[in-house]
């Protein structure tokens, strides 16, 4: 039997916490990843639920559809109402000099969940992930981890109830847990978990545990004393894209055995590139995103000249037969970022009938990344090194 090269029809969508790729000529499929995960959608019910607990209007991300899936959401509230201790964990991988507008989304809404539910946040700098995958020394990971906590801090985190550690710094700390996870799981699970093969580096096989580890309270005996007799029973919510998912199925799989709560999740959809909808807006390149350091000339260059349109070839097309918003990458940017429901409805209705033009839909979203990037380069500006060691110190959190 001879082996074949696999056709379009038949490559299926790659999803990995290292790569996302849709199945060619598509985009992801996100219903088929919670069919292939095993996560679940979030319901209409469920998003009053949300709201009923926080007194607060669900975030548009929430309403829309951004985060629409989940693991344990419904006893996170649960927990919640009873009274009882949890906390949040998101992270990032300082894989360059300054965020994207990709990056911003998991972080936008971690920070809405801890203004709406008051609750200790821990933040994740995988800097020795970014060492095994990238071409990049240890050098440049730590500069990279501090331009990114600024991005971060910037944000505008509760500092009294937020800790930021790189896992460089803070690996001792979180090494008895990564222990234990490891000696829970063998070879043959991790290969089939993350795809990984006999010629990658073996400090690819031992990453998983390490952010696994933050998802358990006694990681952070400075925010949870280990003799709280409670400490058994704090649970996690993590917010996160869901290429990120195999490292907490791992982790929730063999919670129980090391005593502790499986944490909570909560999905995202990815940003995408400017190119399409087949994959994500990437650090690796830079044509695919839009950065917080951009200035407005770059802003607009990119914006026009790479953002995939579902417009009218030309004026009269447009005007004749309207926008695909399903394969705009425009409106799908405004989508994440305008806030107002009825000026995003407007929009969509003039885009999709012929009444507005591309270049019009363009220049509205140039407008608002612009201002979202000046915005955040004046709190950044603020953002001194004393505050960064600040938000980074083992200290005790107010919550």
């Amino acid at each position: 039997m001879t082996e074949t090269t696999p056709t379009n029809e038949t490559k299926e969508q790659v999803i990995t916490p290292w790569e996302v790729e849709a199945a060619p000529g598509g985009s992801v499929d996100y219903m088929k990843l919670v069919d292939q995960f095993g996560s679940t959608v979030i319901s209409e019910e469920l998003i009053a639920r949300f709201e009923k607990v926080t007194g607060k209007r669900a975030h548009h991300f929430l309403r829309r559809g951004i985060f629409f899936s989940h693991r344990d959401l419904k006893e996170i509230l649960d927990h919640h109402e009873s009274g009882k201790k949890w906390f949040l964990y998101t992270g990032r991988g300082p894989s360059s000099g300054s965020l994207h507008f990709g990056h911003l989304l998991p972080f936008t809404f971690t920070k809405y969940l801890q203004d709406a539910f008051n609750v200790p946040l821990v933040i994740q700098m995988t800097n020795d992930e970014k060492f095994l995958w990238k071409d990049m020394t240890l050098e440049e990971s730590i500069k990279y981890t501090h331009n990114n906590v600024k991005d971060i801090i910037a944000l505008g985190f509760d500092i009294q109830k937020t800790f930021i550690f790189s896992n460089l710094e803070y690996i001792q700390h979180l090494y008895p847990n990564v222990l234990k996870i490891a000696r829970c799981v063998n070879l043959n699970q991790i290969q089939n978990i993350f795809g990984f093969k006999e010629s990658d580096a073996i400090g690819k096989f031992t990453f998983p545990p390490v952010q696994a580890a933050p998802c358990f309270p006694d990681s952070f005996p400075h925010i949870f004393p280990l003799n709280d007799p409670e400490i058994k029973n704090i649970r996690c919510l993590i917010p996160c894209a869901i290429d990120q998912d195999p490292y907490f199925r791992m982790t929730r799989d063999i919670a129980h055995r090391i005593g502790h709560q499986k944490p909570a999740l909560i999905h995202s959809k990815f940003f995408p590139a400017l190119q399409g909808h087949n994959t994500k807006m990437s650090a690796s390149d830079t044509n695919s995103a839009v950065y917080l350091s951009d200035t407005p000339d770059q802003v607009k260059d990119k914006i026009k000249k790479h953002a995939f349109s579902g417009g009218g070839a030309t004026k009269e097309e447009q005007e004749k037969n309207g926008a695909d918003l399903s394969v705009d990458i425009t409106y799908e940017y405004l989508t994440f970022m305008l806030e107002d429901d009825e000026q995003l409805k407007d929009i969509a209705h003039r885009y999709s009938t012929g009444k507005m033009m591309t270049g019009e839909i363009k220049q509205i979203l140039i407008d608002l990344m612009n201002k979202i990037i000046i915005r955040h380069k004046e709190a950044r500006a603020k953002i001194t090194d004393e505050v960064l060691s600040t938000f980074m110190s083992i200290r005790k959190l107010n919550f």
